[in-house]
Protein backbone atom coordinates (compact mmCIF):
# COMPACT_ATOMS: atom_id res chain seq x y z
CA UNK A 1 0.00 0.00 0.00
CA UNK A 2 1.36 3.40 -0.95
CA UNK A 3 1.51 5.97 1.81
CA UNK A 4 0.51 9.37 0.49
CA UNK A 5 1.97 12.26 2.42
CA UNK A 6 0.28 15.52 1.58
CA UNK A 7 -0.98 18.46 3.52
CA UNK A 8 -4.71 19.08 3.76
CA UNK A 9 -5.51 22.78 3.79
CA UNK A 10 -8.76 24.37 4.90
CA UNK A 11 -10.35 27.77 4.54
CA UNK A 12 -13.69 29.11 5.73
CA UNK A 13 -16.06 31.10 3.55
CA UNK A 14 -18.90 33.09 5.07
CA UNK A 15 -21.95 32.74 2.83
CA UNK A 16 -25.62 33.75 2.97
CA UNK A 17 -26.28 30.14 4.01
CA UNK A 18 -23.75 29.96 6.82
CA UNK A 19 -20.08 29.11 6.95
CA UNK A 20 -18.65 26.86 4.28
CA UNK A 21 -15.51 24.80 4.84
CA UNK A 22 -13.30 24.37 1.77
CA UNK A 23 -10.65 21.64 1.99
CA UNK A 24 -7.97 20.53 -0.39
CA UNK A 25 -4.34 20.05 -1.18
CA UNK A 26 -2.03 22.47 -2.96
CA UNK A 27 -3.20 20.93 -6.26
CA UNK A 28 -6.99 20.59 -5.92
CA UNK A 29 -10.10 21.11 -3.80
CA UNK A 30 -11.40 17.91 -2.21
CA UNK A 31 -14.29 19.09 -0.05
CA UNK A 32 -16.84 21.89 0.17
CA UNK A 33 -19.42 21.60 2.90
CA UNK A 34 -21.73 23.75 4.97
CA UNK A 35 -20.80 23.81 8.63
CA UNK A 36 -23.37 23.18 11.32
CA UNK A 37 -24.12 26.16 13.55
CA UNK A 38 -22.28 24.64 16.50
CA UNK A 39 -19.20 23.53 14.52
CA UNK A 40 -16.10 25.53 15.31
CA UNK A 41 -13.41 24.75 12.76
CA UNK A 42 -10.34 26.84 12.21
CA UNK A 43 -8.66 27.35 8.87
CA UNK A 44 -5.36 25.48 8.59
CA UNK A 45 -2.28 25.95 6.46
CA UNK A 46 -1.57 28.51 3.79
CA UNK A 47 -4.41 28.28 1.27
CA UNK A 48 -3.39 27.04 -2.14
CA UNK A 49 -4.20 28.59 -5.49
CA UNK A 50 -6.95 26.00 -6.01
CA UNK A 51 -8.61 26.83 -2.68
CA UNK A 52 -8.30 30.59 -3.22
CA UNK A 53 -9.78 30.28 -6.72
CA UNK A 54 -12.59 28.16 -5.25
CA UNK A 55 -13.34 30.81 -2.61
CA UNK A 56 -13.36 33.56 -5.24
CA UNK A 57 -15.61 31.57 -7.59
CA UNK A 58 -18.02 30.64 -4.78
CA UNK A 59 -18.14 34.32 -3.84
CA UNK A 60 -19.06 35.16 -7.44
CA UNK A 61 -21.68 32.38 -7.35
CA UNK A 62 -23.35 33.94 -4.31
CA UNK A 63 -23.19 37.38 -5.97
CA UNK A 64 -24.92 35.88 -9.03
CA UNK A 65 -22.10 36.78 -11.42
CA UNK A 66 -20.69 33.30 -12.09
CA UNK A 67 -22.19 29.82 -12.12
CA UNK A 68 -19.27 27.98 -13.76
CA UNK A 69 -16.36 26.66 -11.71
CA UNK A 70 -12.88 26.38 -13.18
CA UNK A 71 -10.68 25.38 -10.23
CA UNK A 72 -9.33 21.82 -10.03
CA UNK A 73 -11.37 19.54 -7.77
CA UNK A 74 -11.41 15.84 -7.03
CA UNK A 75 -13.18 13.48 -4.66
CA UNK A 76 -12.67 9.82 -3.97
CA UNK A 77 -15.44 7.43 -4.92
CA UNK A 78 -16.35 4.28 -6.79
CA UNK A 79 -16.52 4.21 -10.58
CA UNK A 80 -20.31 4.51 -10.41
CA UNK A 81 -20.16 7.44 -7.98
CA UNK A 82 -17.70 9.20 -10.29
CA UNK A 83 -20.12 8.68 -13.20
CA UNK A 84 -22.99 10.18 -11.20
CA UNK A 85 -20.91 13.17 -10.08
CA UNK A 86 -19.70 13.77 -13.64
CA UNK A 87 -23.29 13.70 -14.88
CA UNK A 88 -24.32 16.11 -12.11
CA UNK A 89 -21.73 18.59 -13.37
CA UNK A 90 -23.51 18.64 -16.74
CA UNK A 91 -26.64 20.08 -15.10
CA UNK A 92 -26.56 23.83 -15.71
CA UNK A 93 -27.54 26.47 -13.18
CA UNK A 94 -31.25 27.16 -13.28
CA UNK A 95 -32.06 23.62 -14.42
CA UNK A 96 -33.35 20.78 -12.29
CA UNK A 97 -33.50 17.07 -13.00
CA UNK A 98 -35.20 14.28 -11.12
CA UNK A 99 -33.35 11.28 -9.77
CA UNK A 100 -35.12 9.31 -12.52
CA UNK A 101 -33.90 11.76 -15.20
CA UNK A 102 -30.34 11.38 -13.94
CA UNK A 103 -30.66 7.58 -13.88
CA UNK A 104 -31.89 7.62 -17.48
CA UNK A 105 -29.02 9.93 -18.48
CA UNK A 106 -26.66 7.31 -17.05
CA UNK A 107 -28.35 4.61 -19.12
CA UNK A 108 -30.18 2.74 -16.36
CA UNK A 109 -33.53 4.04 -15.17
CA UNK A 110 -33.65 1.30 -12.53
CA UNK A 111 -30.57 2.73 -10.77
CA UNK A 112 -32.54 5.47 -8.99
CA UNK A 113 -31.58 4.32 -5.48
CA UNK A 114 -27.94 3.87 -6.42
CA UNK A 115 -27.93 7.34 -7.99
CA UNK A 116 -29.48 8.84 -4.86
CA UNK A 117 -26.90 7.07 -2.72
CA UNK A 118 -24.03 8.40 -4.85
CA UNK A 119 -25.48 11.91 -4.71
CA UNK A 120 -25.64 11.64 -0.92
CA UNK A 121 -21.89 10.92 -0.83
CA UNK A 122 -20.97 14.05 -2.79
CA UNK A 123 -18.38 16.06 -0.84
CA UNK A 124 -18.32 19.09 -3.16
CA UNK A 125 -21.47 21.09 -2.39
CA UNK A 126 -22.62 23.62 -5.01
CA UNK A 127 -19.74 22.77 -7.39
CA UNK A 128 -20.97 19.23 -8.00
CA UNK A 129 -24.56 20.49 -8.02
CA UNK A 130 -26.56 17.80 -6.26
CA UNK A 131 -28.94 20.55 -5.11
CA UNK A 132 -30.31 20.58 -8.69
CA UNK A 133 -31.70 17.04 -8.34
CA UNK A 134 -35.31 16.86 -7.17
CA UNK A 135 -38.03 14.26 -6.79
CA UNK A 136 -39.85 12.87 -9.81
CA UNK A 137 -42.97 14.67 -8.56
CA UNK A 138 -40.94 17.96 -8.62
CA UNK A 139 -40.62 18.03 -4.81
CA UNK A 140 -37.50 18.99 -2.91
CA UNK A 141 -35.95 15.89 -1.41
CA UNK A 142 -32.65 14.76 0.02
CA UNK A 143 -30.00 17.39 0.67
CA UNK A 144 -27.36 16.76 3.35
CA UNK A 145 -27.06 20.47 4.16
CA UNK A 146 -30.82 20.83 4.69
CA UNK A 147 -33.75 21.31 2.35
CA UNK A 148 -33.95 25.00 3.23
CA UNK A 149 -30.46 25.46 1.73
CA UNK A 150 -31.41 23.44 -1.35
CA UNK A 151 -34.46 25.65 -1.87
CA UNK A 152 -32.38 28.80 -1.38
CA UNK A 153 -29.74 27.64 -3.91
CA UNK A 154 -32.38 26.83 -6.53
CA UNK A 155 -34.17 30.14 -6.02
CA UNK A 156 -30.85 31.99 -6.10
CA UNK A 157 -29.93 30.43 -9.45
CA UNK A 158 -33.43 31.04 -10.84
CA UNK A 159 -33.23 34.78 -10.19
CA UNK A 160 -30.06 35.09 -12.28
CA UNK A 161 -30.65 32.46 -14.96
CA UNK A 162 -33.50 33.52 -17.20
CA UNK A 163 -35.51 30.36 -17.84
CA UNK A 164 -39.26 30.14 -18.35
CA UNK A 165 -41.24 28.18 -15.80
CA UNK A 166 -40.43 27.14 -12.28
CA UNK A 167 -37.60 25.01 -11.03
CA UNK A 168 -39.65 22.89 -8.66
Amino acid sequence: MTNFNYQVLTLLLRSPLGNILVEGTPEYVSGIRFLKDDEDIKATGEPSGAILTCINELGAYFEGTNFIFSFPFRQEGTYFQQQVWTELCKTNAGVTLSYLDLSKNLGNQLAIRAVANAIGKNKLAIVVPCHRIIGTNRSLTGYNAGLWRKKWLLQHEAQFIQKPGTLF
